[in-house]
């Protein structure tokens, strides 16, 4: 346990020596939004907690009551809302992505939006916010859907540029791609 842990500190620091300042100013801010995220999610999810059992126990919070549903799903959903922002984030921390991912944050605002759906009562809503959270949500998903099948035909480009002839399906692909960077690796050890 403590030579993998010595062993990530070590690249971390020979890794940290390499960024530029705009490098470290950014994996800083992200670690400290990181940081604030999870508090934010170890409170709500104390709150949660507190809140369903206390309410189960003392017979105060009837599980079957709308009212009481849309809210205890509200703040499950805020919760895994929270949970995938610190994960992506967690991508930018370590350098293992420079950017976070468009279709990333799509998936989150559409979580947030499918949030929205869940915590609202429609017949207290007008119309036009209805139609306008139909249309967000329209909007997300097909832009989230336009850049997957973007994403799907760049594969496809690569795996048709695999061989001629021979095609490779999704599967085959990371595989591939392992078999690259390890004989990339033994290159760079031949040479040296």
């Amino acid at each position: 346990m403590r030579k993998p842990l010595l062993g990530r500190w070590e690249a971390l620091r020979l890794r940290w020596t390499a960024f530029t300042l705009y490098h470290r100013f950014e994996s800083m801010v992200a670690l400290m939004l990181k940081l604030i995220i999870s508090m934010v999610i170890l409170v709500a999810l104390y709150r949660l907690f507190v809140g369903v059992l206390t309410g189960l126990v003392f017979g105060i919070l009837d599980p079957l009551e709308h009212n009481v549903f849309q809210t205890v799903f509200g703040e499950i959903m805020t919760l895994l809302i929270a949970l995938e922002f610190n994960h992506t984030l967690q991508y930018v921390v370590n350098r293992a992505q420079i950017t976070i991912q468009t279709k990333v944050v799509l998936l989150i605002a559409l979580l947030a939006a499918a949030r929205k759906v869940i915590i609202l009562d429609l017949k207290e809503m007008e119309l036009g916010a209805i139609l306008g959270l139909a249309a967000i949500i329209l909007v997300l998903g097909m832009t989230y859907w336009l850049l997957r099948e973007r994403d799907d035909r760049l594969l496809g480009a690569k795996s048709e540029a695999i061989g001629e002839g021979d095609r490779a399906d999704a599967n085959e692909l990371p595989s591939l791609a392992k078999m690259c960077t390890a004989s990339g690796a033994m290159e760079k050890t031949t040479t040296t």
